[in-house]
């Protein structure tokens, strides 16, 4: 299995980054007009839900939280959304955003994708995938702007 790794440095204080993670206007912007929902405490079940081939409700993405300390570490199970895959609930890996004061209005992010279930058909686009995601999360900080995800 492929684990993918970034670190990126972010002009601004990790609570502001955790907030672009976690809160709806950040997560809308950047993850293709999806909304993290969900109480973001261990054990809870958190869903990236937003329009798509269900409506505007599809539910794309969804797991369970392992860690969240705001301004910290938020860490997740993932697993596609029913409208994807058939055998979405047995396809799995785990997300890691660990933030880390870097210095005045700097944050140190370093996003890890790990632990893929064998045949998790995102695991061979992971490595296109997060660097512009995490890229368009840095430019929404710092600018109020997503970058434009090619079509």
């Amino acid at each position: 299995m492929t684990d993918f790794e970034m670190t990126l440095f972010v002009a601004a204080e990790p609570d502001r980054v955790w907030e672009a993670i976690t809160g709806e206007e950040g997560s809308r912007a950047v993850m293709w007009g999806s909304a993290l929902q969900g109480e973001l405490v261990p054990g809870a079940r958190y869903e990236y839900v937003g329009p798509g081939q269900d409506g505007d409700e599809t539910v794309h993405v969804y797991g369970e939280v392992l860690q969240a300390e705001p301004g910290a570490i938020l860490q997740l199970t993932e697993h596609p959304g029913p409208t994807y895959r058939e055998n979405h609930a047995e396809l799995r890996s785990r997300m890691t955003w660990r933030l880390e004061p870097a210095g005045e209005s700097l944050t140190k992010l370093t996003f890890t994708n790990d632990e893929w279930s064998e045949g998790h058909p995102a695991e061979a686009e992971t490595s296109d995938t997060w660097p512009l995601v995490l890229s368009s999360f840095k430019s929404w900080v710092e600018t109020g702007r997503a970058l434009p995800f090619p079509s």
